[in-house]
């Protein structure tokens, strides 16, 4: 039998961000290419992202799946493009593996 190294393991996560008191429309049109294309290389690799804003047109969320270090390196390059412009965090969602179920 195989084991799966648990760094492997592809699990879910969710990055929440919201505008900082001082974000203005310059700031968001600066960025908002920049994320996209990091959004567009992330299904590029065929892997799925879900990603919306919420009704205060304030905070957004992504939901995707993906290892520790794909994760890692995904919310490194999301600290790049949007530092000092949006407060993010991002937490790894202890919920069912539905991403890799609609990827199949």
């Amino acid at each position: 039998m195989e084991q799966t190294n648990m760094t492997d393991q592809k699990i879910p996560w969710v990055l929440v961000s919201s505008f900082k008191d001082a974000t203005n429309m310059h700031d968001l049109e600066k960025i908002t290419p920049l994320i996209s294309e990091l959004i567009d290389d992330w299904h590029a690799n065929g892997k799925i992202m879900w990603s919306g804003a919420f009704s205060d047109n304030k905070t957004s969320m992504a939901v995707f799946e993906g290892t520790a270090q794909e994760a890692k390196i995904f919310y490194e390059k999301y600290g790049k493009i949007c530092s000092g412009i949006l407060d993010y965090h991002m937490l790894q969602w202890d919920a069912m593996p539905l991403l890799s179920i609609l990827s199949h």
